[in-house]
């Protein structure tokens, strides 16, 4: 599709945003080919866009997507419209798939019929219609960039045995610990009276005493119930104290009292999976996902910046929000 200068842009504008003078009917965010993003389409997708993200994010992870948001929609739906041109250009159905999403749809959520999935969706506050037509858009914009992109990525063995040989690191499972321990908290007890206990908990160690048993008897916390066992850990996800402590030992050993900022562990290295290099067997099916998905992004950045330089785009009011 060759760069064009819309007609409409040029000579119907005037008409869309008014009736007659003085008397505006609907503001006109973007031009983008023959079509145009309006100000209430605009407000529409942000307000959708924002019960979605309240329903995602709180705090500080909400503001940041909301910042982002604000700065990027208005891209996006130039984006999206240029897709649906050439769903239209391309003369792309996607009737049959749409049927059968929305029967795997219901299906996987035992809906059984049109109705009850209408149901469904107004509970959630969505209209139906606009939900089916959302996913039509949807599977049309895949439909492009099926055919655009995802039909000219080829990968080749070689590729995949060197991306595997040049990143080892990613592939290699980190050491694992499996461990018990005696925990015993700061809280409500007197120091002397503490370092008592500590004594006391080691000498039976030392002695041979059971170390379940022990952390039965003696742990604070969830540690009493469990007796003493904390489960498996890969190396990098305990507290760094403890991780210290556990990768001294052998599998069997015991060792001294650890201090965190919870209170004092005394632990019990059960079983220890050394640090591998998995298989490139283990690994293709990984790395070709890697592989795949790195040359999509690439190659559909170039797709969607050659798409809008070869378009007509303006924007007529480039922070819509803004009174």
């Amino acid at each position: 599709m060759r760069k064009r200068t819309s007609v409409f842009a040029l000579v119907g504008l005037a008409a869309v945003l008014s009736l007659a003078p003085g008397q505006v009917v609907e503001e006109i965010v973007a031009v983008v080919n023959d079509d145009v993003i309006t100000l209430s389409q605009y407000k529409e997708q942000y307000d959708s866009t924002i019960q979605q993200m309240r329903a995602a994010f709180q705090g500080e992870e909400y503001e940041k997507q909301l910042a982002m948001l604000k700065k990027e929609m208005l891209n996006m739906m130039i984006t999206d419209l240029l897709l649906m041109q050439q769903a239209k250009e391309k003369n792309l159905n996607v009737g049959e798939q749409l049927k059968a999403a929305v029967e795997n749809i219901k299906k996987e959520n035992n809906i059984a019929s049109d109705d009850d999935m209408k149901r469904a969706l107004r509970q959630q506050g969505m209209d139906y219609d606009q939900w089916l037509r959302q996913l039509e858009d949807n599977m049309l914009k895949q439909g492009v960039i099926y055919s655009e992109v995802d039909r000219s990525i080829v990968l080749d063995d070689s590729e995949i045995v060197g991306y595997y040989k040049l990143h080892s690191q990613e592939f290699t499972e980190p050491e694992e610990y499996k461990i018990r321990a005696v925990y015993l908290s700061t809280e409500g007890k007197a120091p002397a009276a503490l370092e008592e206990m500590k004594n006391e908990i080691g000498g039976k160690v030392k002695a041979g005493e059971p170390f379940n048993v022990l952390a039965k008897e003696y742990s604070d916390g969830p540690a009493k119930e469990s007796e003493g066992d904390l489960g498996t850990f890969k190396k990098g996800e305990l507290d760094k104290a403890l991780e210290l402590a556990v990768s001294k030992l052998k599998t069997g050993e015991t060792s001294g009292w650890v201090e965190t900022k919870n209170g004092w562990y005394l632990l019990k290295l059960e079983e220890k999976k050394d640090s591998r290099l998995m298989t490139f067997e283990e690994v293709k099916k990984n790395v070709e996902e890697r592989l795949y998905t790195q040359k999509k992004d690439k190659k559909l950045e170039e797709y969607l910046k050659g798409l809008r330089e070869k378009s007509y785009v303006k924007i007529l009011k480039p922070n819509p929000l803004d009174l």
